[in-house]
Formats: structure tokens, sequence, C-alpha cells
């Protein structure tokens, strides 16, 4: 069905609000951990802090996600290409529901994340474990041993260091995830270790059984080494894996590197640039390379409102991540508008480009080079941001 009816309403519903709000002076909004931490104007009293929802040691969090979307290509597979997760084109449209139970290590923790929705299908679309695993985001427990100088061991399944994005949109800017996030690594299952040296530095040795896979696919395995670099005003993260991820041999090992640079120069502004470098061995002779980088800001207009572009580059030469060899952009615009504490509303538009006829328009499918859309999404949650 076509949706544009829905989209001008929604248009024009947001641009009400925003006038209702103009004048409304508020603190900036608050940030996931790895971004820039929640401040406020000195004029204005800081919000109250997010609950903490616990039944005796456990602590819980969760969120409902859901979103409508337009694609103005109308492809007849239903289907927004190169997504996560906003796949599903010009319909109503679950993203996610999910549930947190967590203890923090003190000095034995865990955290275990349920759920469903397109998200979780998507997130597991690859695993050799099947559907069986399917409703676990996370699963693992945590040995902190308090004399050990913040040291911290990870065992289970964890989602993984790299890239500028979570899994959860309202802990990110934007509500569709960048091509970066799409085409990089979701999750490991292995050990994990993190370990603060000094003020401002922390590093990390990950052994996992590789890319997105419970059950391993090969007898190697990956290794992740995570750094970190964080200040009031500057924050540095690089994350690197290596290790073979083709079914059934050890041949051919795939190399990844991912870096982030994070500014958040006062209260109201953040900008985010994120490189991707990846390369697979073949079995044969070479190599399959795809990179990228993105540009993102955040700026807090009051505290309901906030806007957020990103503008992104994707090479997939080889066509190893896409099936095609192109260079792909991608540029969106989001607003924000957040009720209250809890529950947020997200209107965004979004272009992709390829440098061939990729995208789907109608029932002609890679006939198009470009793919437009625009998407309203409802998103309430609970418990503290993490």
């Amino acid at each position: 069905m076509k949706l544009s009816k829905f989209a001008a309403g929604a248009v024009c519903l947001l641009a009400a609000m925003m006038s209702a709000e103009a004048q409304t002076p508020a603190p900036a909004q608050e940030q996931k951990p790895a971004e820039a931490p929640a401040a406020t104007p000195a004029t204005t009293p800081a919000p109250p802090a997010p609950p903490t929802w616990s039944v005796g040691p456990i602590d819980f969090s969760g969120v409902v996600d859901v979103y409508a979307d337009l694609n103005f290509n109308h492809p007849a597979s239903g289907n927004n290409q190169l997504r996560n997760f906003d796949v599903k084109a010009n319909q109503f449209s679950l993203n996610m529901a999910k549930l947190t139970m967590e203890h923090t290590a003190d000095p034995v923790g865990f955290r275990v994340d349920l759920g469903f929705g397109k998200a979780f299908d998507i997130f597991h679309a690859t695993d050799p474990a099947g559907s069986g695993i399917r409703n676990i985001m996370q699963a693992y427990v945590s040995l902190k041993p308090p004399k050990w100088k913040g040291f911290q061991l990870d065992f289970g399944k964890f989602v993984t260091s790299a890239g500028a994005e979570v899994t959860e949109t309202y802990l990110d800017w934007n509500y569709s995830r960048s091509l970066l996030y799409a085409n990089g690594p979701y999750y490991h299952f292995g050990v994990r270790t993190s370990m603060p040296i000094g003020k401002y530095f922390t590093g990390g040795v990950q052994v996992v059984n590789g890319w997105n896979n419970v059950e391993d696919n090969n007898t190697g395995k990956t290794v992740g080494l995570t750094s970190a670099v964080v200040t009031k005003k500057v924050s540095w993260f690089t994350n690197y894996y290596t290790g073979p991820e083709k079914t059934g041999t050890n041949t051919g090992s795939r190399n990844f590197i991912d870096t982030v640079l994070l500014l958040t120069p006062n209260d109201k502004f953040a900008f985010n640039l994120n490189y991707d470098y990846g390369q697979d061995k073949r079995i044969g002779e070479g190599k399959d390379v795809f990179q990228g980088i993105s540009a993102m800001a955040h700026y807090t207009i009051n505290q309901h409102w906030s806007i957020s572009p990103r503008i992104e580059w994707y090479q997939d030469g080889d066509g190893f991540i896409s099936g095609t060899p192109q260079t792909l952009k991608e540029f969106t615009l989001t607003g924000e508008y957040k009720w209250v504490e809890g529950l947020l509303t997200r209107l965004e538009y979004r272009r992709d480009w390829s440098d061939k006829g990729y995208f789907d328009r109608g029932a002609t499918t890679a006939s198009a080079k470009s793919q437009s859309t625009i998407l309203i999404g409802f998103v309430a949650y609970f418990g503290p941001k993490r």
C-alpha cells in the first residue's frame, strides 16, 4: 500500500508539535554511555535521573519500538534494502520488544536480554545455531575481583564492541542504522576482558567463536583487541577482530578494524566520526575488501527537541558485503521529540545511492540507483540507559 497521506499527516503533526514547544527552554537530552554525558544549561534545573527498576539484586530495563515507513520506490517485495532494522516498507512494523535483567558484578554478575521482533530476526539471521537462540540478544556472566583494579571478565553471548551505534534505537541518534553498523559484526560468543589503565584508557582482549554465531561454523577462533580513550570532550574507541569466518574451513581469515572518534564540545552538540576497513582472504588467491566512513552529529534544541544528521560513504568494490560490486552513499536527517523520560518519537528522512542499478522500483528488481524513505517511529523504554 502507499502511505503518502500518512507521511504527509505525520509531517504536519510534527510541525504542529514543534510550533507548540518552540519557546520551551530545557536541558540537553541524555546520550548512550559511549556518547556525550547528559547535561543541562545552567539556567534550568536538571531533570530527575531515570529510576532504577529493581527486584532484590536484579535491575530491570526494557523497550518497545514500533515504526511506520514509506519507501518512494514502492518495491513489490515490501522491503527496504540495505537497512537494519527498519526493513519493512509501506506498512506498520514492530522493530523490537526487549526486557533486560542484570546484576552488576560484585564480584559476580550477569546480564540477559530477551525479546522478539524483526530486529531479533535480522540480528540472528546467519547464526548456525538457528532459531533456538533468536529471542536472546545477550546472555553472559561477569566476574570482577575486588582486588584486581577494575579488571572484568565476561563469558557468554554479548554485543560487539565495534561501531558507533547499538541495537536499541533509543540509545542511538538516528532511527535507522548506518551502513557501517549493518555490515559489521552484531554479536559474539566467547570470552571478553577489560582493564582500566590510568585515568583515561581502558583496554581489552576477546576470544570468540566469530561473527554473529553462538555455534561456531569452523574450528578456528576469532581474537578481538579493544581500546578506549575517554575524556570529558574527546573519546576515541578502536576495535580489531581477526580470525577465520568461512564455514567448514579455517583457511582465509577475516581482518576488520573499526575506529570511532566522538567529540562533545558542549552540552548541546556532539559529533561522531566512524571508519571501518575489512578484508576477507579468499581460499584461493586474492582477498575481498570493504570499507566505509560515516559522520553524524546530534544537536539538542531543548529538553524535548533534537536533530541528528548523518552522511556516509561505503565501498564494496568486490561485492563481498552487498552481493554487487558498488560504491554506496547515504544521507539521513532525524528529528526527535521526547515527550517525557521514557517516551520518544522520531521522524526521519533517508536517501541511499549506488553507482549501480541496485534498488528495486515497483516490481522491477535492481533497476534504480537510489532509494528514498520517510519513517516515523515511537519508542517507549524504562530503566536506566546503558
